[in-house]
């Protein structure tokens, strides 16, 4: 089946990328052989995610699919961020999640969660949400990967990975253009939502709409802090990983419950 074959192809080429990203790291030769295979592994997954939308006749929003879409969607933004940032080092966590979650959305069937409204607005407001997220997952592994520098550089015995990316300070400025980058997306998503959405505080997604709030208010807040009183560091790496988990938590912690846990 041609699906299988093109997950199969995709999810070989994700972890052959992340693979190759440390074995080439500070090399001068095929320092973009990782990038080659990620990229075939995304047109893969596109071409997956396409033939299984016209199969269905549009897209299910269940667990295993909505965490497939953006996972794709994620290692195609840091793909394309790598076209003139120094990030291709993340893709040593992204491109195995999204490795994974394809293989999930392949391997489990999930009773179809098809959007009960189809029009521009909606697509307007999902769009922007997936890709506010997307960029938001990316800053978190941009903070995880400047806290595992730092905590290395101040042991003065830095490994040859950790010698291999940007400067300190350049690490810390592509965090902070990555959370304006998601915040812009984030802000016109619950925009949208409280324009086209006729309740966004009904009982099955106040908690949606609440965290999504509060996610905003610390990355808006963190921004702030870092313009007017020079935020950075722990505080920088903090205050995003708690942004994102309350992000996490308001995009899928339902779904996980309901869908895995609970069954329904």
């Amino acid at each position: 089946m041609i699906t299988t074959a093109l997950a199969t192809v995709s999810i070989c080429t994700y972890l052959g990328s992340a693979l190759l990203i440390p074995r080439h790291s500070g090399k001068h030769s095929n320092q973009r052989l990782p990038l080659y295979f990620a990229w075939l592994a995304v047109c893969a997954h596109i071409l997956y995610t396409a033939i299984v939308f016209q199969q269905h006749d549009g897209f299910s929003f269940s667990f295993f699919s909505t965490s497939s879409l953006v996972s794709m969607i994620v290692a195609l933004l840091l793909l394309m961020a790598t076209l003139n940032q120094p990030v291709e080092k993340l893709g040593i966590a992204v491109f195995p999640v999204a490795a994974l979650m394809l293989g999930l959305n392949l391997a489990f069937s999930e009773k179809p969660h098809p959007l009960h409204t189809h029009n521009w607005q909606m697509n307007i407001h999902v769009l922007t949400s997936i890709i506010a997220f997307s960029l938001l997952n990316i800053a978190a592994l941009q903070a995880i990967l400047l806290a595992i520098q730092d905590r290395q550089l101040k042991s003065h015995t830095p490994r040859r990975f950790i010698q291999s990316l940007p400067p300190l300070q350049t690490m810390e400025s592509l965090l902070f253009q990555m959370l304006s980058a998601g915040l812009f997306f984030l802000t016109i998503a619950l925009v949208s939502g409280f324009i086209f959405i006729e309740d966004l505080f009904a009982q099955h997604l106040v908690h949606k709409t609440v965290l999504s709030i509060l996610a905003w208010l610390i990355f808006s807040g963190l921004l702030i802090g870092r313009r007017r009183y020079g935020w950075r560091g722990p505080t920088a790496i903090k205050w995003t990983l708690c942004g994102f988990v309350s992000l996490l938590l308001a995009y899928f912690g339902s779904k996980l419950v309901l869908e895995i846990i609970l069954h329904r």
